[in-house]
């Protein structure tokens, strides 16, 4: 139902996606964390530790990367991507809307 006529009566607005996405976000962190933790250096035990991120450069391939590990990849670059179309969609439908109201007022358009 749109709100005096406007938009799209049967699209769903579904509010939850960003927390799902906040939810994974968080569990990923709590991953790497463990991770971080768990795989210390001999002399970890002085504090030492390194995190991950700092050995690790993303400037390289890793060709010892599973192929299920660049299909998750993938797989997480095509929602990525999806979603900014789908954003990009909407601010073009919302010109567009903004269009026709401003050609009905000037008289344009054959309305």
């Amino acid at each position: 139902m749109g709100l005096f006529g406007f938009g799209k009566k049967d699209k769903i607005v579904d509010l939850t996606k960003k927390y799902k996405k906040q939810q994974e976000e968080g569990s990923q962190i709590q991953e790497e964390n463990k991770e971080q933790t768990s795989s210390g250096t001999p002399f970890s035990i002085f504090g030492g530790t390194i995190p991950k991120s700092e050995t690790q450069s993303s400037d390289y391939i890793d060709v010892s990367e599973t192929a299920e590990d660049r299909k998750k990849k993938l797989a997480k670059r095509f929602l990525e991507i999806s979603s900014k179309l789908e954003e990009l969609s909407n601010q073009i439908y919302h010109l567009q809307q903004r269009i026709e109201v401003l050609e009905k007022k000037a008289g344009v358009g054959g309305f």
